[in-house]
């Protein structure tokens, strides 16, 4: 039987287990961000995205004169209840009970 032997190469693999391919990636990794300089901020950049602040107009302010004499008006105002006539004199009330004489007598023949 033939033996078949593997020689060892002169160069390492790179491959996701090699322990030497993940050090080479981190480190071009690690490089790539100390070496990074981000861009210079200016106050003209948000220009596009910012609106202006404007202050709002305040609100008008209620009339004295006219504020009294609503208050005035509603005071003398008559108060209306429900039932009740603007003389003062009560309105005769309906009765709502249905008494139904007949509904206690029920013939014979109507029962199931």
């Amino acid at each position: 039987m033939p033996s078949f032997r593997v020689e060892p190469s002169s160069h390492p693999q790179l491959s996701a287990k090699s322990p030497m391919a993940a050090d080479l990636v981190q480190e071009m990794y690690l490089r790539e961000l100390k070496n990074y300089k981000p861009p210079q901020i200016k106050p003209s950049d948000a220009e596009g995205h910012v609106q202006k602040f404007s202050i709002p107009k305040p609100p008008p302010s209620p009339e004295e004169g006219d504020i009294a004499n609503d208050l005035k008006s509603y005071e003398n105002q008559t108060v209306e209840v429900e039932g009740q006539s603007a003389e003062g004199s009560s309105a005769p009330e309906e009765d709502w009970f249905e008494d139904d004489e007949d509904e206690g007598v029920v013939p014979p023949a109507a029962t199931h």
